[in-house]
């Protein structure tokens, strides 16, 4: 989608400071940091919410989880803890309509969020 922020990163066409990328997926930092680490796990391919998956998705999804553990690994956050979080339209706090997993970590998250 040409005015998908997201696919605009994807397409290196807006800077955005990398952390990982593979053929189904491009992690990047959030520009407006909830916590110390704050990355954003996003398909290549667009989907605009989780509402659009489907089952052959469900291999994307997983990977999307195991690309964060990864990076919480990578940046020491694994052991202490993070949170993953897949927010649903705009009620839920979606605020670019292209599917999305934020990884945070690195200070005390509570619960119940928001």
């Amino acid at each position: 989608m040409n005015d998908c922020l997201f696919c605009q990163i994807i397409e290196e066409k807006i800077p955005a400071e990398r952390i990982y990328e593979d053929e189904h997926v491009v992690a990047f930092s959030d520009i407006n940091p909830q916590a110390p680490l704050h990355v954003l796990v996003v398909p290549r391919h667009h989907i605009p919410t989780l509402n659009d998956l489907g089952p052959d998705n469900e291999s994307l999804v997983g990977h999307m989880h195991v690309v964060a553990a990864q990076i919480a690994a990578e940046r020491g956050v694994a052991q202490a803890g993070y949170r993953t979080l897949l927010n649903c339209n705009a009620q839920a706090g979606q605020t670019v309509f292209h599917l999305h997993l934020h990884l945070l970590g690195g200070r005390e998250l509570g619960w119940p969020p928001g």
